[in-house]
């Protein structure tokens, strides 16, 4: 397999996946700073310019939730047996993320940390998003070791947009749950070896 990244947390989702399932891999750095994404090999495999893409023979995969919804089904792990309710609720938590946590957050990014003052509206409105979605967060990881079931594709799909915890503005130990969760994978060396993925940008961020 090939792996076409960068050290975001769309790219870190799938390079913890890889690391957990133990499949070998061949790493392709997309800095997206310097405009990679927009070179014509690059082009060649995704019409998006979006980080990651995976390429597993002839399959070429994008869109960082597909790639983990096909590399669990690809491996029989991390994701309950297909059509159960189980295996539902794993997707329902995977489409959470893709829908709302990480568009939601992305946002705070732009706005909070990479641009702050420049609009007091989409500061606000963005911090107020991350807040309630850390409380829906802190809420489904009541009384449950993992967002759904055991360990899955969803928590390796989330967890990387609450480690820029500190760019959002938030306070991981306001949200018990969600901090306890987080330090816990955090400690996984497999979750430790995907995020240094595709460069070693430091130490996991802990509250």
């Amino acid at each position: 397999m090939q792996l076409y990244t960068w050290s975001t947390p769309n790219g870190r989702k799938v390079s913890i996946a890889l690391e957990e399932m133990g499949l070998n891999y061949e790493t392709f750095a997309i800095d997206i700073g310097k405009g990679d994404q927009h070179s014509p090999d690059f082009l060649s495999l995704n019409i998006n310019h979006k980080i990651p893409t995976l390429v597993d023979g002839d399959q070429v995969i994008n869109e960082s939730g597909a790639i983990l919804l096909y590399l669990a089904a690809k491996t029989g792990q991390f994701a309950p047996d297909y059509g159960t309710a189980e295996h539902w609720t794993m997707v329902e938590w995977v489409m959470w993320q893709m829908g709302g946590l990480g568009p939601m957050l992305g946002q705070a990014h732009h706005f909070l940390h990479f641009n702050p003052g420049k609009s007091d509206y989409a500061e606000a409105r963005f911090k107020s998003e991350a807040e309630r979605l850390y409380g829906v967060l802190n809420k489904r990881l009541e009384g449950r070791a993992h967002v759904a079931g055991d360990l899955s594709v969803a928590d390796f799909a989330i967890w990387p947009w609450v480690s820029r915890f500190e760019y959002q503005k938030i306070d991981l130990n306001a949200y018990p749950n969600v901090a306890e969760w987080y330090a816990r994978l955090a400690a996984r060396p497999a979750f430790q070896r995907g995020y240094a993925v595709p460069v070693d940008a430091g130490p996991i961020p802990m509250p």
